[in-house]
């Protein structure tokens, strides 16, 4: 009797209460779709940088004769067959290095007219002006700084360039997506708890005369506020189930379907559909317990009992 005198009454409530229960709903879906969202980017970030900083390699420049015009760290001349042998000989030598794999100047002309010959430059560099590299795949890509600090400055090697740094942009930029989507989603988060504890404060002036019978007739404090934290607890639920429906959907249109950015960049490995649904549970526990603790906190204020 008492489970079916709650329900009946949270029932009342939300009719009286439609337009901003509605209004709880789509701010609740909204703000944790962006907190979801938010978590998947970090994952993608996350993915992306193991995918690709177990591909990137760090590249030891050595100097050509076209070098030693410009002085610099090429003034003594091109890099000798010696000195050649002993930074190979030295990379190898290194605990942190996986491989290292040296490409003659012919090879990076060749790789250079694959990837720009449409280009106008491309018709004027000749072989000699390419420069010879050694590419060193490391065992831990953090540790780029070990390799720069061992080889700077040495005879013979022109610049040395961790390729990591060129995706580091990119990460920078995803991350600052990431900020953004953490930084409106609070905003939302605050807009939907204002909305819970007004809704609250409504439904519960609007019933004053019940409760106040309730109080009367020795009904307990749970008892009495238990419909109207029923009711922010429906309301976000509802809100948490939008916002699972917006992560799935936002995530076949981004990568399967209509933008289909995993055909577009077949490169870039995008996260499954098993980091998603891990996230769905956290977004429902999230939407089931904000409006109910606001509800509670709201309810402490405004009815007194």
């Amino acid at each position: 009797m008492r489970a079916q005198f709650v329900l009946s009454e949270i029932g009342v409530g939300l009719r009286r209460n439609l337009t901003m229960t509605f209004a709880v709903i789509v701010s609740v879906a909204l703000s944790l779709a962006l907190f979801g969202g938010a978590l998947l980017m970090r994952e993608q970030v996350s993915t992306m940088k193991d995918f690709w900083y177990d591909k990137v390699n760090v590249s030891l420049y050595l100097c050509n004769k076209n070098d030693a015009r410009t002085g610099g760290q090429c003034s003594k001349g091109a890099v000798t067959a010696e000195q050649r042998e002993q930074i190979k000989s030295d990379l190898e030598a290194m605990a942190i290095v996986e491989k290292v794999h040296h490409e003659t100047a012919d090879e990076a002309y060749k790789h250079y007219r694959e990837q720009y010959s449409d280009t106008a430059i491309a018709t004027v560099i000749t072989p000699d002006q390419m420069q010879e590299s050694f590419r060193v795949k490391l065992k831990d890509p953090e540790k780029y700084k070990v390799v720069a600090t061992a080889f700077a400055g040495r005879d013979g090697v022109q610049s040395i360039q961790d390729q990591r740094s060129i995706l580091e942009n990119l990460f920078n930029m995803m991350r600052g997506m990431n900020v953004a989507a953490l930084f409106v989603m609070g905003l939302m988060l605050v807009i939907a708890l204002m909305l819970i504890v007004n809704t609250v404060r409504v439904s519960a002036f609007s019933r004053r005369r019940e409760t106040g019978i309730m109080r009367l007739v020795g009904a307990s404090s749970f008892y009495i506020q238990m419909p109207f934290i029923m009711e922010a607890a429906f309301a976000g639920l509802l809100g948490g189930l939008v916002a699972c429906v917006m992560l799935l959907v936002g995530r076949y249109f981004l990568i399967d379907g209509g933008l289909a950015l995993s055909e577009k960049m077949p490169l870039v490995n995008f996260i499954g559909w098993d980091a998603v649904i891990a996230v769905l549970p956290l977004v429902l526990v999230i939407g089931l317990l904000m409006p109910s603790m606001a509800a509670l906190i709201a309810l402490r204020k405004y009815l007194k009992v």
